[in-house]
């Protein structure tokens, strides 16, 4: 006899299922991810330490400590902006997808537009995911060197981001409570880890610099002229709660929560973890200069020893192998949903699921690239990186088009969730908008002066061949398959304003 708590978990899911329904879609998945499993979700594709270890020396190099704390909270304001205007969107429609199926149904006259967000984003995550993978093969060789003083080889350092690539897939596979359970460690692992982090930097450190320095002090060793040229940071990924909202028990309100939550506590945590390292670097042309393989392996050198060093760099590298685990998990959800809605080839492969209800074709397609893309690392640097910057513009490219159908086509949201802005709504999209266009335009443009071969900012030629795959996918086949969002669910739209549609 079913019991009472197990009596409202039944009342949830089908509450749950019941907008999905509305939409079309009949629900494939268990839903077996709870609220802290979805903000895990967003919080780990973020990877706030490793984040912000990456920001921290960009910017160290083009703005110094001024341009790292003005640089962290401007942008990660105009971020949560951008996480708002997304959860009105999530909340009306909590459908696995995300970024692509929200451009469906905000502009259902424009297949193309849903299309192109969908690829493009799928592509991004997927090498958002091979990215990651890489970094945590590099922290691992940053850790071989500093225990014993070896160089690993490219060659070595591929081998093992293989592995890890091999080793994502194996948790994809598991199904949804395994990426559950591990996003969910991955809130305590980064609170408890950034607590370690700081803690363990403002005690051992040699030389606490001061606030003037932490505050004031700008460096720019880019070569350009002009002191508002400098990196700029931007927290991607809390929209990675939208792709698991068919397997989470009330998305409506669970996923908008996770999208904005995992922003803020990230801005948070990341400013915490950014003064830590501001107070206590001891050289920044020693960084520059270092042989390790992430430089900010130095900076923790310097100012903790060699044995504090491993445990630093052990908390941050195995954060890292978490978020570049959801990225798989997001990649392979998209492509499932791009699938369903014949937007995708191969629609009965990446629609199957396995017994522990994972797309696992996606997962293993992904693994696959991740492994292919990484095997460009050992012929040039500049190649592989150029390929990788790629992923942050593709994703600001996929943020771009339904922020500015909001902005354009303020009525192209039928109906609100639970969650939505209110009289605020058209303002942030717009702001939204306009940040998010600055960014990929900033994010092409060089990083060094002079521009030669080696420092030019090759992810022009990277983005421009992404969007040629994708241009040239809808000309000769897309088109012709893609007409929008497929119903697996027949169900009556009657007085809603919507049409009726027809069951595929």
């Amino acid at each position: 006899m079913e019991g009472p708590a197990a009596l409202r978990d039944d009342i949830d899911i089908e509450e749950s299922d019941k907008r999905p329904m509305e939409l079309g879609y009949k629900p494939e998945f268990r839903r077996d991810m709870s609220l802290f499993g979805v903000l895990g979700i967003s919080f780990c594709a973020i990877g706030i330490l490793t984040g912000s270890s990456a920001a921290f020396q960009a910017g160290l190099f083009s703005g110094g400590p001024l341009g790292l704390f003005w640089g962290w909270n401007i942008c990660s304001l105009f971020m949560l902006l951008i996480a708002l205007s997304q959860a009105e969107i999530c909340s009306a429609y909590p459908t696995m997808g995300g970024l692509y199926f929200w451009v469906s149904k905000l502009k259902p006259d424009l297949p193309v537009l849903a299309y192109c967000t969908g690829w493009i984003y799928a592509i991004a995550m997927t090498l958002t995911g091979t990215s990651g993978n890489l970094t945590v093969a590099l922290f691992i060789a940053s850790l071989v060197e500093v225990a014993s003083g070896r160089t690993l080889s490219r060659i070595e350092i591929v081998t093992i981001a293989w592995g890890i690539n091999i080793l994502s897939g194996v948790i994809n596979t598991t199904g949804t409570k395994a990426i559950g359970r591990m996003s969910s460690f991955n809130i305590w692992w980064t609170l408890g880890g950034t607590f370690v982090l700081v803690i363990t930097l403002l005690v051992k450190a040699p030389v606490k610099n001061s606030a003037q320095f932490v505050f004031t002090d700008f460096e720019n060793f880019t070569g350009w002229g002009s002191e508002g040229f400098v990196a700029v940071y931007s927290l991607e990924g809390s929209e990675t709660a939208g792709q698991v909202a068919e397997e989470a028990v009330r998305a409506e309100f669970l996923a908008p929560m996770a999208v904005v939550g995992s922003i803020i506590g990230s801005w948070i945590i990341g400013l915490a973890y950014m003064l830590a390292l501001l107070f206590s670097v001891q050289s920044i042309t020693s960084i520059q200069a270092t042989s390790y393989a992430i430089p900010i392996a130095q900076l923790y050198y310097d100012a903790v020893g060699k044995h504090l060093t491993l445990m630093c760099l052990t908390v941050i590298c195995l954060a890292q192998f978490m978020a570049a685990v959801t990225a798989f998990t997001a990649s392979s959800r998209l492509c499932y949903a791009l699938a369903r809605d014949d937007a995708f080839p191969a629609k009965s492969a990446f629609m199957a699921l396995n017994r522990h209800q994972a797309p696992y074709v996606g997962v293993w397609m992904s693994v696959f690239i991740g492994c292919v893309v990484s095997c460009a690392y050992i012929g040039s640097v500049i190649a592989f990186n150029a390929i990788l910057s790629s992923a942050a513009i593709a994703v600001m490219l996929s943020y771009l088009q339904p922020i500015a159908i909001r902005v354009f086509w303020p009525s192209s949201l039928k109906a609100r969730g639970p969650f939505h802005l209110g009289k605020w709504s058209w303002s942030i999209n717009a702001i939204s908008l306009a940040f998010t266009s600055f960014i990929c335009v900033l994010f092409i443009l060089p990083t060094a002066s002079p521009v030669n071969k080696n420092n030019m900012n090759y992810a022009v030629v990277s983005v421009g061949g992404i969007v040629m795959i994708v241009t040239t996918t809808w000309i000769f086949w897309g088109r012709f398959r893609y007409k929008g969002p497929v119903l697996t669910h027949l169900r009556r739209a009657s007085g809603s304003g919507i049409p009726d549609e027809k069951l595929a």
